[in-house]
């Protein structure tokens, strides 16, 4: 082939790619999240990356977002899922006669949307969600499992965070008490923004949509409040009167039980917690990590009426949380937070010299039957530059077989990180690998 004919190598811009030994930090922490969620009796699920585009599309009327791929196959219109909870919630409603509820599930897989990519935001990337499904209805106490939940993940993943929790029905029902229910999308959305751009501009926005200044004081203050629950809750019982307002009020004081029953000590009451303003019904939360505000939320969630409500007609309350694992892997890793992390695939290296490849091979059936994990360098490279790729690995021991050592059975170990050399049998070889010298 002619130089004009090869075809530059290149990668699509918003998809990451790791090298090896990042690839096994990336698994290793996935692999921390699953064990954690399997802990916690969650199920295993795993639904097609691909779904019937009016199924997946069933909550927008049809209409394709111009974040979603989609495209057709034959006649049939196909789209690529762009979360994993429509996904469920399709599964439940196709197998709710087989379902035991609460049905509690976790889901780690990639997800698509084809939005501008930028710093931080990719258009495939790992979610790991993790949800609890009723049947007509879901104790409070399924939220408190939920965010026990994440508090457990991140230990795991030894991150410090801090879990801000509200819940929509108290900022529903003050707006209702003040009388501006019909502009409660866009009091949210310029509310949701308070944190970034500050009481005056958030003032001003309210003021321009015909909001009294007391009405915005209020709920200003309102959103400020992130104290201790029980004074926080005691002070606004009194600031509106509405059903709405009392029942998140109700709740909120109900969940703090339970957190505090759980132990959970990075748990805290942050009304100015909006997330989407339609989604979410009741106890929502966000996750930070402490210390990195620019992170954003590294985990996120709450509770909404009816998982399936265009699926079926059963009601299906639920609770959930999700990590966007690609991207906090990507700011720990844009952040050197990821030191003291290290992974390695290859735990023994087994060099051959001379007519030993046979013998090599051998061997490194033995140490895998240990369940060590081992390679042979079958490389014809001289022994200097094999033991110099071994430590640009970080493999910890080298194994070296010479004819000698293939006739007495007595091998040269090498620690790798010690410098020392021990000369063994395999089976003291094996003992000295597990017990890392």
């Amino acid at each position: 082939m002619q130089n004009s004919d090869r075809i530059t190598p290149r990668k699509l811009s918003g998809f990451m790619e790791l090298m090896p030994e990042k690839q096994l930090i990336f698994d290793n922490m996935r692999e921390r999240i699953q064990k954690v969620f399997a802990k916690n009796c969650f199920s295993p699920l795993d639904t097609p990356v691909l779904e019937l585009a009016n199924v997946l599309l069933a909550k927008s009327g049809g209409e394709i977002d111009k974040e979603i791929y989609h495209f057709y196959k034959g006649d049939t219109q196909l789209a690529m899922r762009y979360d994993l909870t429509v996904p469920l919630a399709r599964f439940v409603a196709m197998n709710y006669d087989k379902l035991t509820f609460p049905f509690k599930r976790y889901q780690i897989g990639k997800v698509y949307r084809g939005e501008k990519a930028q710093k931080g935001r990719f258009r495939e990337f790992y979610q790991c969600d993790a949800d609890i499904i009723g049947n007509e209805q879901l104790p409070i106490v399924a939220d408190a499992e939920c965010i026990n939940l994440i508090a457990e993940t991140f230990k795991e993943l030894n991150l410090d965070v801090e879990i801000n929790i509200s819940n929509r029905n108290i900022l529903f029902g003050l707006i209702e008490n003040l009388g501006y229910k019909n502009k409660t999308t866009e009091i949210l959305t310029i509310l949701d923004k308070l944190p970034k751009i500050g009481k005056e501009k958030a003032s001003e926005w309210l003021k321009e949509i015909q909001l009294h200044y007391s009405a915005i004081n209020l709920l200003i203050e309102v959103c400020n409040f992130n104290n201790d629950s029980d004074v926080v809750l005691r002070k606004i019982w009194n600031y509106a009167e509405n059903e709405t307002f009392k029942k998140g009020v109700s709740e909120l004081k109900e969940l703090f039980t339970y957190i505090k029953a759980y132990g959970i000590p990075n748990a805290k009451l942050n009304l100015g917690i909006i997330r989407g303003q339609n989604y979410y019904t009741g106890t929502i939360f966000e996750t930070y990590m402490v210390g990195h505000p620019d992170f954003g939320a590294v985990c996120a969630g709450g509770r909404y009426d009816n998982l399936a409500e265009y699926y079926t007609d059963k009601k299906l309350p639920g609770v959930g949380m999700s990590i966007g694992l690609t991207r906090l892997f990507d700011q720990l890793d844009s952040h050197n937070m990821l030191g003291g992390r290290e992974l390695n695939l290859t735990e023994l290296e087994i060099i051959p010299l001379g007519d030993t490849i046979k013998h090599c091979l051998e061997l490194s059936n033995y140490f895998k039957s240990q369940n060590i994990s081992c390679e042979v360098n079958y490389d014809s490279r001289s022994f200097k530059s094999k033991l110099r790729e071994a430590d640009k690995k970080k493999i910890p021991y080298i194994l070296v077989v010479g004819e000698n050592e293939m006739a007495t059975k007595t091998y040269s170990l090498k620690d790798m990180v010690k410098g020392t050399n021990f000369n063994k049998s395999k089976e003291d070889c094996v003992n000295t690998i597990k017990n890392k010298g």
